[in-house]
């Protein structure tokens, strides 16, 4: 994937860079620190500029977080309802789980969508919510550009100061990666055995 990935903006620059980090919002598995790592690099010896990269890559961002938004709208708190009407027994939800669940995005989700948007895989997976809760989609617009433009600036200019080294930026990104991963692993396991012993209780 990692030699596509590269081939692709070599052959067409700040829309390759576009295309990739939409497609990374979009297919999460696709790692946005190969794609802004490699084209902070090539900024050091090719026609691309380091902010021109980090504008196409931050246009890309918001692109496929709006069609992963849009995807959200269609799972609204009706028909989660439905969901958890046919569903909740198996599931061992209520409908009060999903008011709760709907309530505290409604206080804490733009702030949510910003900071999430540093964390690899759930930067783009907070999209789905984010259009699920109903938010304004010109704030979520807003916060999405902000978190994302930070995350793009840091790698982009920390692939162009490592130059060929841009690898070694990667490897790095793998470990930040599985460390975030292990973290939001540990929370949701925390998460389930607590939601289940409160179950028992009732």
């Amino acid at each position: 994937m990692q030699n596509w990935i590269t081939d692709i903006i070599e052959q067409f620059g700040y829309f390759g860079v576009f295309l990739m980090i939409a497609l990374e919002n979009i297919f999460p598995p696709i790692p946005s620190e190969v794609i802004l790592t490699f084209s902070g690099m090539m900024t050091s010896f090719s026609k691309l500029s380091v902010w021109g990269v980090i504008l196409a890559a931050t246009a890309g961002s918001v692109f496929g977080a709006a069609v992963l938004f849009k995807v959200g709208t269609y799972l609204d708190v009706p028909r989660l309802e439905k969901i958890v009407d046919r569903w909740g027994k198996v599931l061992r939800l209520k409908r009060e789980d999903i008011y709760k669940a709907d309530s505290w995005f409604d206080k804490y989700g733009y702030w949510a969508v910003l900071l999430c948007r540093l964390v690899p895989l759930i930067r783009s997976l907070i999209s789905i919510p984010a259009g699920m809760s109903g938010m304004r989609f010109s704030l979520f617009l807003l916060f999405t550009t902000i978190g994302t433009l930070v995350w793009n600036t840091i790698l982009v200019y920390v692939g162009a100061a490592f130059g060929r080294n841009w690898e070694q930026v990667v490897q790095f990104m793998d470990i930040y990666s599985n460390i975030m991963y292990a973290l939001l692993a540990a929370g949701l396991l925390v998460f389930v055995l607590l939601f289940m012993k409160k179950r028992r209780k009732q």
